[in-house]
């Protein structure tokens, strides 16, 4: 088997690590299964490009199983720091000048040192207060040569769910393009820039204001945020600041990102939200998701399918979230979900988790081999990272009332689903009228299939 990885592979260290990989995946024993752990385990051995890759996996519920994606999600993003004279020499290079004619002073102890770039703390001649986020030297090389390599490897590897077989090289090349665009500091500069202005008119959140003219593909400068970590509680509360309130407000924007922008922060644990003054500052914003329309109308429906118990309209809404592949048992779709939507028939909103119910779906959506766009995976896993951050900053707050609330859906906390049915009804119609529309044609063939009339 090693024989034939390393077939083709000319370059000496390319086999090298080549062979590297394929050592610490027979460590691990992997033609004998793959558990959540040992796919762990193998990132950490594998070094700081695999630990991000196992990041960027953790994000894709719709490709991996819940109890994958919670286990890679403790993958830590540290690595060994670069010396500070290498920093020096890349920010000459890429300035063409010495740094001190940019920067009046750089930190020598950086603030954070991650496997695509390493933070320092840094002041302009103006006195400014800046933070320059330097790009490893051949990172983009690192990781393309190892992601190519993993493919190769990637032949030993089956990772199973309780039905299926992932495909674990489509994943190698969504993490790819997910980790190309992180790579590319202007990027994130234009994220920066559109989250200011969507959110210009909250004045409880924002983010750090970028410095266009300083930045460039490989160094990002940004004013430097001094507030509290998020999870930091002890220390907020401390500084009296109103940890519910916070958690309320969380809520509340992001629902905003989704719903109203469809233009989320792609990874919103504690450690990238700040408290400030009282307010939300968001940090690090190489990885925002995206939602067309035709998604946000597609969810409107799916809540309002869950409120009315509707099991026909929430077909209708995963299959429009969905990319459909190849064909579908019609009448065994409908029967699992009807048998999710059985689960919260006497519920009220504080009852119901939101991620929970978004993993259902993907979940229902994978077990039927239904494509799940990026965006709309990357929204599930930011929805069950902000609601585990709410419950610990407001547990009696709940995320799925202010996401239906912000849907306009006009259904109360403390009333249960049934209780909610003619309102929702009625305040929905409009609603449904512009939702997502299926051919009138595709919808009778859909009904006649659940009667049994089709053959």
């Amino acid at each position: 088997m090693l024989g034939a990885l390393l077939q083709g592979t000319e370059n000496k260290s390319a086999a090298l690590r080549l062979r590297e990989m394929v050592t610490v995946l027979r460590r691990h024993d992997i033609v004998h299964g793959l558990t959540p752990e040992k796919l762990r385990a193998i990132f950490e051995d594998l070094g700081p490009t695999f630990v991000k890759f196992g990041q960027i996996m953790s994000m894709r519920p719709d490709f991996l199983p819940t109890e994958y994606c919670d286990e890679l999600m403790k993958l830590q993003t540290a690595a060994r720091p670069l010396a500070f004279p290498i920093i020096l020499s890349i920010v000459e290079q890429e300035y063409n000048r010495d740094w001190n004619k940019v920067f009046r002073t750089i930190d020598s102890t950086p603030l954070g040192s991650a496997s695509i770039a390493q933070a320092h703390r840094a002041t302009l001649a103006s006195g400014e207060e800046v933070v320059i986020k330097v790009q490893r030297p051949g990172i983009h090389e690192i990781m393309r040569t190892d992601l190519t390599l993993m493919k190769r490897a990637a032949t030993l590897i089956r990772l199973v769910s309780s039905d299926d077989v992932v495909d674990f090289r489509t994943l190698m090349d969504e993490m790819w393009n997910i980790a190309k665009q992180e790579m590319d500091f202007l990027i994130e500069a234009s994220h920066i820039e559109e989250f200011t202005h969507l959110n210009r008119d909250n004045p409880f959140v924002s983010c750090p204001r970028v410095l266009r003219d300083l930045s460039t593909q490989h160094i990002l400068v940004m004013e430097y945020i001094d507030g509290i970590p998020l999870d930091q509680t002890d220390a907020l509360h401390a500084a009296g600041v109103n940890v519910t309130q916070i958690g309320r407000r969380l809520g509340e924007n992001y629902a905003k990102q989704i719903i109203e922008d469809g233009f989320f922060h792609g990874d919103p644990h504690p450690g990238n939200i700040r408290i400030r003054s009282g307010n939300i500052v968001w940090l690090d914003l190489g990885m925002m998701g995206r939602l067309s329309n035709r998604d946000r109308t597609a969810l409107r429906r799916a809540i309002m399918a869950l409120a009315t118990h509707d099991t026909f309209e929430m077909k209708a809404a995963i299959l429009a979230l969905g990319i459909v592949k190849g064909r579908i048992d019609h009448a065994q779709l409908y029967q699992d979900i009807d048998v999710m939507m059985e689960q919260y028939g006497s519920l009220d909103f504080t009852d119901v988790h939101m991620g929970v119910l978004t993993n259902q779906i993907l979940g229902i959506l994978r077990m039927h081999h239904i494509g799940c766009p990026s965006g709309l995976a990357m929204f599930a896993r930011g929805v069950m990272t902000v609601e585990i951050v709410m419950r610990r900053c407001a547990p009696e707050v709940s995320f799925l009332e202010i996401f239906a609330r912000s849907l306009s859906l006009g259904i109360v906390q403390g009333m249960t689903w049934r209780e909610g049915l003619s309102k929702a009804r009625q305040e929905g119609i409009m609603l449904l009228r512009k939702s997502v529309q299926i051919p009138e044609q595709l919808a009778d063939l859909l009904k006649m299939t659940m009667s049994g009339q089709a053959k």
